[in-house]
């Protein structure tokens, strides 16, 4: 079917993973499209993907350039992976820019034309293709040979709407080298999308799109941050937790130690979020595995995200503590992320635990740490937004989500990098104490919104036989202020376990 024959300005697929949603449904059918942006951002592989999106549908697609090369412009498909037939590549470039001399297609000297002449030469192949889907690489040429504003905007206006005549669904590429015309386009264009790239102080380059324009269409505005990997452009919408709900069973979740379910008043809730707080070393992590793991047991898929550690030292830590994560990778139940803060956006992540809970099917989410997704953010004061909308959405699908929060200092008064006490739906406090000249830790819930939870505190500790939380510890004070003291009887401490030889295990 071609695009004559569905309904005017009906979506148009484009042909680029997550565009489409942030569009409505796509481009729109025999309407003409801008798409601006610095050299670099990503215009030409965008207007690639939409030809390639036509031609697999059989549709006549049409490429024309007046920047780049066709031998350029194959050498960039074949580091694609792409197949470039069934799309027609017309070329309109100083014959010094074309490296093949023996290349099978019209080639004509723009140096030596007039305007005029060149939007004819560009006409006259859409004439002779006659189109659905057109890309048009750069307006820059065709704004250098204008000379001015006036009639720059003219020859453009004419371009649209033979376009228009011939039921083309068009992309017009600009790349915003004259400041002067940023805007000149945006009142003629059915749809302006802008690309950026942005360059941190440290670490890679951002890449981020924002639709400024599209009439008659409910597009999801702001800015989405996107990729450029081999395959072409993906776009990670802005997540908005509104439009995404699962109904589910508000069930507690149990962790199989007793005494923490106990403390825990039954579990953690589905449809929740956990954070666990602490200094550096308390054990934050191996709590966070010990839920994780009493999941992946009941068969229920996990996913474990780190920005702090490797995955094989997660796993041979989780191993190290009776928690031996490797047979549920393979199975498929666990999905270890290894997050590196200064190349992952923070789109790029939500996208990354959005696609394990919809197509994983993950039921538990670790975020190990949240100090790791501080460092993710390009501007740190949006965290907590960030934060709020990933959190909404994990528990609307009804997944129990585990945040680990390192706090600056070991003993006496500690500093959280950010607050998200009040985002978390339950607050596990960890805190190291002395007894008998011997570090131990201390485990208390000061938040749980879905029930009851005791209000005692517990001695916890770490073993490579697992996790083990001990009876209230009734005389222990100041385990709040950072600086515990425990004046209790020795009896009333948890004993070393007697170590299991592998035979006995």
């Amino acid at each position: 079917m071609t695009l004559t024959s569905q309904s005017d300005a009906a979506p148009v697929p484009t042909g680029v993973p997550g565009l489409d949603d942030i569009l409505a449904g796509g481009y729109a059918a025999n309407r003409a499209h801008l798409i601006e942006g610095r050299p670099g951002s990503g215009k030409t592989t965008l207007g690639m993907q939409f030809l390639l999106a036509g031609a697999k549908q059989g549709e006549r697609c049409l490429y024309i350039t007046l920047s780049e090369s066709k031998r350029e412009l194959l050498s960039v498909a074949s580091r694609h992976g792409w197949d470039l037939n069934g799309i027609e590549i017309f070329e309109l470039v100083p014959p010094e820019l074309s490296l093949d001399p023996q290349q099978q297609q019209s080639l004509v000297y723009s140096s030596d034309l007039e305007l005029g002449e060149t939007v004819r030469m560009a006409l006259a192949e859409i004439e002779r293709v006659k189109p659905s889907r057109v890309v048009f690489d750069s307006l820059s040429e065709i704004r250098l040979l204008s000379q001015g504003s006036l009639r720059y905007r003219r020859q453009v206006l004419a371009l649209k709407s033979y376009f228009l005549l011939n039921d083309a669904t068009v992309l017009m590429l600009d790349d915003l080298t004259s400041e002067q015309d940023d805007l000149n386009l945006h009142s003629i264009s059915h749809a302006v999308i802008r690309l950026e790239q942005v360059v941190p102080a440290y670490g890679s380059e951002r890449r981020r799109v924002s639709v400024t324009k599209m009439r008659g269409t409910a597009f999801r505005g702001g800015y989405h941050d996107l990729v450029i990997e081999r395959g072409g452009l993906r776009i990670f919408p802005r997540l908005v937790a509104s439009d995404h709900h699962t109904p589910f069973d508000l069930e507690a979740i149990p962790s199989h130690i007793d005494e923490l379910d106990t403390l825990l008043g039954g579990g953690l809730s589905r449809g929740t979020s956990t954070l666990i707080v602490g200094p550096s070393g308390v054990g934050k992590s191996t709590l966070a595995l010990g839920f994780l793991w009493a999941a992946l047991e009941r068969g229920e898929p996990g996913l474990m995200t780190s920005f702090d550690e490797t995955t094989g030292i997660l796993m041979q830590r989780a191993k190290g503590v009776g928690f031996d994560l490797e047979p549920h990778v393979e199975a498929g139940r666990l999905r270890i992320e290894q997050i590196d803060p200064a190349n992952v956006s923070p789109g790029e992540f939500s996208g990354r635990v959005r696609d394990a809970v919809e197509q994983g099917g993950a039921k538990v989410v670790v975020i190990d740490s949240l100090t790791g997704y501080l460092n993710a953010m390009p501007e740190q004061p949006f965290i907590v937004l960030q934060m709020h909308e990933l959190l909404t959405y994990l528990n609307q699908q009804g997944v129990v989500t585990i945040l680990i929060l390192a706090q600056h200092g070991m003993v006496g008064h500690m500093v959280s990098p950010v607050d998200l006490t009040y985002l978390s739906d339950a607050v596990v406090l960890l805190r190291f104490f002395e007894a008998e000249g011997r570090i131990r830790r201390a485990l208390s819930v000061v938040k749980r919104r879905t029930g009851a939870h005791e209000d005692t505190i517990r001695e916890f500790r770490i073993d490579g036989q697992g996790l083990r939380v001990g009876p209230p510890l009734e005389q222990f004070r100041g385990v709040l202020t950072g600086v515990p003291k425990f004046e209790g009887r020795r009896a009333s401490l948890l004993e070393e376990r007697e170590t299991v030889n592998d035979e006995g295990r």
